[in-house]
């Protein structure tokens, strides 16, 4: 119980401390929010009093006159107040979601390849965009709707309490009705929130996925299937959506019912008494008619933010079902340990590398690489093979950053915790099993590894892993548009494209993760033949069970399920 009530709590511990990059902003709303409430009660003592010199046969023009600059005032003040009110929570809203999108991108950044263990990429773009957007009605609306919702009731009902304390206690005997069918509600509404981001999540990396592997769909006959599985997911989530509004429906419908009975409630004890007709005061009038036309005036106003608050409930379920969601990914950020000043360093000649006592973590905190140490020389390619699961690809992670460790990593006698990481990874390519090729012409392509490359500089680097004579023979050559994944282009010939981006980057660390993994034997020579050459006076990892095909390396540096220490 203790646990579910923990669990329950820290998406709300984590919308307030969101909220609280805000506070300057809702503090002034506050200020606003109460002025305006302190307004329509005098608004509503002016209009009681002066109704009632009219009753009593009093000057009519004159009286008017008397009262209508004090209405006016609060007649046109009072929206102002509310609309800027609003202003500043809208402003407040969009500036705690840029900055909470903005942590949530740097989150990614950091995580690198490991993003996936957080959800596909539809998945988490749906996260970063839908669910991020999600928190809009909760910062905007509620927050301070919460607030006005216990301030107005306290504040009409100590204004009726001076004419009619009966009333006043009518209304606050009332006043609970309102947030306990709310809470009651709300929390069927947030479970139903939790299933509605988990279906769209689902439903955007389905689509996604499906996106992708459209070609080999088309080539196997199975559009139909992939169609029909769509439809079945999308009407999975209108009938998620519908079962969502038909609850929000439902509960407006039933504090709106409670809302007006209360103040049918009270407008009857009123009416009653200006008529002497109560069982308990028969043939006297316990509240005069100012007085009740006060109280009747306020009446709505006392249970509006009561019924406000019960509509914006539903945009707490939601934005605490969506920081739920989100808390995993933004936990990343937070829990990045503070570095007093970062040093700025960037690679210019192949390193040297060191470890010691190292451990790497994955981001469950289980260990993924048992602890060892090592040293690589200046301009040397080593082969590092071991198991499947012994820390290879692990070890390259915590080297670009994207992995946590223990121990000590250094890079030319400079300690990797003291540095800004994403600029050294601009001077370090990366080569992994599936290479990064982007759905853009292949001249783009190599532009994103370089962007002020000349085509003079892509012909070269082209010629260099002898892709050359294929560009040529292609309709627009270097304008080529090339599909989702590289599409249009065979698995060696998407490897030779990555070394030519990685030639681009004149990178003098390369951290190569199973270049071959994925290719036949003969495509498999051909890139560890070009890996050989091009990879001359460059630091190299090179990470690979085929070691028939690399022998240029320079050493080897086995990993083992208990390796303590390799030098």
């Amino acid at each position: 119980m203790v646990r579910s009530n923990l669990h329950a709590s820290a998406p709300r511990f984590y919308l307030r401390l969101w909220q609280k990059q805000q506070h300057r902003s809702y503090r002034l709303a506050w200020v606003l929010m109460v002025t305006a409430a302190v307004l329509i009660i005098v608004q509503s003592a002016l209009l009681a009093n002066l109704f009632a010199l009219w009753l009593n046969r009093e000057n009519v023009t004159e009286t008017l006159f008397q009262f209508l600059p004090y209405l006016l005032i609060c007649w046109l003040l009072r929206p102002l107040l509310n609309y800027f009110k609003d202003r500043l929570l809208l402003r407040a809203s969009v500036a705690i979601r840029l900055q909470l999108r903005s942590q949530l991108m740097k989150a990614l950044a950091l995580l690198g390849p490991e993003r996936s263990q957080y959800g596909s990429d539809g998945a988490l773009s749906t996260m970063v965009l839908e669910q991020v957007d999600a928190l809009d009605g909760y910062l905007s609306r509620y927050v301070l709707q919460q607030q006005l919702a216990v301030l107005m009731p306290v504040l009409i009902a100590a204004a009726t309490c001076f004419y009619s304390p009966f009333a006043a206690a009518l209304l606050l005997l009332t006043a609970p009705l309102v947030p306990i069918f709310m809470i009651l509600l709300g929390q069927a509404a947030a479970r139903k929130n939790r299933a509605q981001f988990s279906a769209l999540a689902a439903l955007s990396g389905r689509f996604l996925d499906l996106l992708r592997g459209l070609p080999t769909l088309r080539r196997l006959g199975a559009q139909l299937q992939a169609q029909k599985t769509i439809d079945a997911a999308a009407e999975s989530y209108r009938v998620r959506t519908m079962a969502v509004l038909r609850l929000a429906f439902l509960s407006t419908a039933v504090l709106e019912l409670f809302a007006s009975l209360a103040i049918a409630l009270v407008a009857v004890y009123l009416g009653l008494g200006l008529l002497g007709v109560l069982p308990w005061a028969n043939g006297q009038i316990p509240v005069p008619y100012q007085g009740a036309l006060f109280i009747l005036l306020l009446a709505p106003e006392f249970y509006a933010p009561l019924r406000q608050l019960g509509a914006d409930y539903h945009d707490k379920a939601k934005a605490e079902a969506a920081a739920e969601t989100l808390m995993p990914l933004y936990k990343v950020v937070e829990n990045i340990p503070a570095v007093s000043e970062e040093v700025d360093f960037v690679l210019q000649t192949p390193p040297s590398l060191r470890a010691d006592y190292l451990v790497v973590y994955g981001r469950d905190e289980r260990i993924r690489l048992p602890q060892f140490s090592f040293c690589i020389e200046a301009g040397e390619r080593v082969l590092l093979r071991g198991a499947s699961g012994s820390g290879k690809s692990s070890l390259l992670q915590a080297l670009l950053g994207f992995a946590p460790y223990s121990g000590t990593l250094w890079i030319n006698q400079h300690n990797y915790a003291e540095l800004n990481l994403p600029l050294l990874r601009q001077s370090v390519a990366y080569l992994a099993q599936t290479p990064p090729i982007l759905s853009l012409s292949v001249a783009e392509n190599l532009r994103l590894a370089s962007p002020d490359a000349t085509d003079e500089e892509l012909q070269q680097v082209l010629q260099q892993v002898g892709l050359w004579v294929l560009i040529q023979r292609l309709p627009h050559q270097m304008d080529t548009q090339l599909g989702e994944r590289g599409r249009g282009m065979s698995g060696g010939q998407l490897q030779r494209l990555a070394l030519a981006q990685m030639l681009l980057r004149k990178a003098p660390l390369w951290l190569l993760d199973e270049p071959t993994a994925h290719l036949d034997a003969q495509t498999a020579s051909e890139i560890m033949q070009l890996l050989a050459q091009l990879s001359i006076g460059k630091t190299v990892i090179l990470v690979s069970h085929d070691i028939s095909f690399a022998g240029w390396v320079d050493r080897e540096i086995m990993l083992t399920d208990r390796q303590e220490q390799l030098r």
